[in-house]
C-alpha cells in the first residue's frame, strides 16, 4: 500500500483527514479529497471522495446508498403562494411520511419495484415488500422536503433523502458478506475509525455489490421523484426546470489517466457544466451550483463539491446544548413555515454554507440562491409559534 495524493478544502476536523488518508492508503487510491463541509463518518469521512483503481467500498458508499437531492423550479410566484403556505405545509407534512421505518400510507406503483422483484443480485428480491412500503417516504435526521423562493420570486421544491430501508439492508448485507456472514445477518459493529471494507471490483462479490448498489441508487432517485411529484400536486404547479443528484454513490470514472471506481460519501459530483442542488440548514438559503470547468482544482477534487453546510456538533451534542423551542421561534420569526425538526438539525449545529462554498469558489459557481419559505422534517407533528 502506497501513499495517495490527498486534497483537503477548508477548515475540517483532522480526524476526518486521518480517516480519508486511511481509506485511500488501504486501496492504493489514485487520489482522494475532502470537501470543506467534511466531517467524521463511519470509516470514510462525510464529504470525502476516493478514486480506487481496483476496488469498491460498501463502507465508503455507506448505509444510505443513493442519498441525494432533487430540486425543481415551478411556475408559481412565491408571493401568490404565501397566503396559503401554512395549509400547504400542513398538507406536505400529513401526506408524506417522515421518520425512521415509516411506510407510505398511499402505496406507490413504480417501475423500480418490478426491477427489484427481478434484481440481478437475488437476495435483494426479498426486500421488495419493504421497498414497496417505503417508496415515497422521507427518513429522519437532516432529510427534508422544503419550499424555496429564488431571486426571481419563483417557488422551488427541494428534497433530500436516500434509499431508506432498502438501501440500508443492501449495505448491511454486503458488509456482512465481506466478513463471511450471510446477507441477512447483522454485520460486525465496527468503530468509526475502522479501516474501509474493500471488495475487488472484478470479483463475484464486487460485481454483485456494484449491481445491487446501482439498483439502490435508482430506488433512491425514484423515491425523490415520487415525493417531488406529490408536492407539485399539492401546490397545483408546473415544473419548468429540475436538478437531481446523488451524493452517496460509487461510479466508474476516468481520472489522471486511470479507470477508477469513485466512492463519494456526502460529496456532490460537479463535472464541468453539471448542475447540482446543495442544501443548507432549515433556516438558511440553499443553492443551485454548476461545475465551472476542467481546472486543476476540479481534477484534484475528482470533479466533486460539498453536499451541505457540514456539521460542527454531533447529533448528541446538539440535543444536549441547544434549546429547540428557541430554534423554532427564531425560524418562525424569519418567515419560514416549519413542520417537524429537532435540536440536532438546528442551524447552530452546522457550519455556514456560504463559508464552505467560498472554499470551493474556484471549482463551482452559484446559479441560484434559494431562500426557504417552508421546511418539513421528521419530528413533532405540529408547531404553533405563539403557543409552543
Amino acid at each position: 500500500m502506497g501513499e495517495s495524493p490527498i486534497t483537503v478544502y477548508g477548515d475540517v476536523d483532522p480526524r476526518a483527514v486521518e480517516q480519508l488518508e486511511r481509506c485511500a492508503r488501504a486501496g492504493d487510491a489514485v487520489a482522494a479529497a475532502l470537501c470543506a463541509d467534511g466531517h467524521v463518518g463511519y470509516s470514510q469521512p462525510i464529504g470525502g471522495v476516493i478514486a480506487y483503481p481496483e476496488h469498491v467500498s460498501p463502507s465508503g458508499t455507506g448505509f444510505d446508498i443513493g442519498c441525494g437531492n432533487k430540486a425543481v423550479r415551478t411556475d408559481l410566484v412565491a408571493e401568490d403562494v404565501r397566503p396559503s403556505l401554512p395549509k400547504v405545509m400542513d398538507d406536505v407534512f400529513s401526506r408524506i411520511s417522515f421518520g425512521v421505518g415509516r411506510s407510505n400510507d398511499d402505496p406507490v406503483d413504480h417501475p423500480i419495484l418490478e426491477r427489484i422483484k427481478a434484481a440481478d443480485f437475488v437476495p435483494q428480491r426479498a426486500l421488495h415488500g419493504l421497498a414497496a412500503q417505503q417508496l415515497g417516504t422521507v427518513g429522519a435526521g437532516n432529510h427534508y422536503v422544503d419550499l424555496f423562493e429564488d431571486e426571481d420570486g419563483l417557488v422551488w421544491i427541494g428534497v433530500h433523502f436516500g434509499s431508506r430501508g432498502f438501501g440500508h439492508k443492501t449495505a448491511s448485507g454486503f458488509l456482512a458478506l465481506a466478513r463471511g456472514r450471510a446477507f441477512d445477518e447483522r454485520p460486525p459493529q465496527d468503530e468509526m475509525d475502522s479501516p474501509p471494507v474493500l471488495l475487488p471490483a472484478d470479483s463475484e462479490l464486487g460485481r454483485s455489490y456494484i449491481s445491487a448498489m446501482e439498483l439502490a441508487g435508482d430506488y433512491a432517485a425514484a423515491g425523490r421523484d415520487v415525493v417531488v411529484d406529490k408536492v407539485v400536486g399539492i401546490l397545483g404547479a408546473q415544473v419548468t426546470h429540475e436538478v437531481h443528484n446523488h451524493h452517496n454513490i460509487t461510479t466508474h470514472e476516468r481520472h489522471f489517466g486511470t479507470d477508477t471506481w469513485v466512492v463519494r460519501k456526502g460529496c456532490t459530483p460537479a463535472f464541468p457544466g453539471q448542475e447540482s442542488f446543495v442544501g443548507a440548514t432549515m433556516g438558511e438559503p440553499s443553492v443551485i451550483l454548476r461545475g465551472k470547468g476542467d481546472s486543476a482544482g476540479s481534477q484534484a477534487l475528482l470533479n466533486s463539491t460539498v453536499h451541505g453546510a457540514g456539521r460542527v456538533m454531533s447529533r448528541r451534542q446538539a440535543k444536549k446544548q441547544l434549546d429547540y423551542n428557541a430554534v423554532k421561534h427564531e425560524i418562525a420569526r424569519s418567515g419560514v413555515e416549519l413542520r417537524g425538526g429537532a435540536a440536532d438539525e438546528a442551524p447552530k449545529a452546522y457550519k455556514r454554507l456560504d463559508s464552505v462554498l467560498a472554499a470551493h469558489a474556484e471549482t463551482v459557481e452559484v446559479l441560484h440562491r434559494l431562500t426557504p419559505i417552508g421546511v418539513a422534517m421528521a419530528g413533532p407533528r405540529t408547531f404553533d409559534p405563539y403557543k409552543d
